[in-house]
């Protein structure tokens, strides 16, 4: 049974470090007492293990620095948290951990949790990641885990702003003139809760399904998404 929690953004205004997304977070790791932390989006991997650490440690979860394959294998549940895309990409191709991680989550069951970043790594590729490239991965190519690729930190144009440059949505309607997976506009506050192929949005704002030469729909919280 595949079960992941695919959440936008680990900071939401008037929220704490993952608060608005802990009741989830402590259903998918229910009956697990530590989890297995991927900081490779940051540049300082002790500092962000430390965030990580003191945060789930209020949940009473220990935290654990993933570094290889051989501590992917050991891990209960496995986060990944947000930074550069390209940078974290870069890092799980150049440690040969995407087969280990997918192997992990996909035959043995193991819980996913990403937030941003670790939102981006679990659909096919990055392409629709808001990052720079700061590096250059070997490839685009990502963990697989979901069918749609998924695009954090999704924010409607501003009708009063000044601000002529593309919108979200102009960049996703680019993305489907080269690519056929649908796209999901996951905005601040929202997650995806996906189980056994299944996905449900949660949280507290709707989320913007794109289909290649369609018109962009709503989809409300507690809604399932058909993709």
């Amino acid at each position: 049974m595949t079960r992941l929690l695919l959440i936008s953004s680990s900071n939401v205004y008037g929220y704490g470090f993952l608060d608005h997304a802990e009741p989830e977070i402590r259903r998918i790791l229910l009956g697990r007492n530590s989890i297995g932390f991927i900081p490779f989006a940051q540049h300082d991997h002790e500092a962000y293990t430390l965030l990580v650490s003191e945060r789930f440690a209020l949940m009473n979860i220990e935290v654990r620095q993933m570094r290889d394959a051989s501590d992917i294998g050991k891990a209960e549940a496995l986060f990944i948290g947000g930074g550069n895309t390209f940078r974290l990409l870069k890092a799980l191709h150049d440690r040969a951990l995407l087969d280990p991680i997918r192997q992990r989550i996909c035959d043995y069951g193991v819980p996913y949790i990403g937030s941003s970043a670790g939102t981006n790594v679990a659909c096919p590729t990055i392409k629709t990641t808001n990052d720079m490239p700061i590096v250059q991965p070997p490839s685009f190519a990502a963990l697989d885990l979901v069918r749609y690729q998924i695009n954090p930190h999704y924010y409607d144009a501003d009708p009063e702003s000044t601000h002529k440059g593309e919108t979200r949505e102009e960049r996703i309607r680019q993305f489907h003139e080269e690519n056929d997976a649908p796209a999901i506009g996951l905005r601040e506050g929202t997650m995806l809760w996906v189980e056994d192929g299944a996905t449900t949005l949660l949280g507290l704002h709707s989320a913007r399904l794109f289909r290649r030469g369609e018109e962009p729909v709503e989809v409300d919280p507690g809604s399932a998404i058909a993709v």
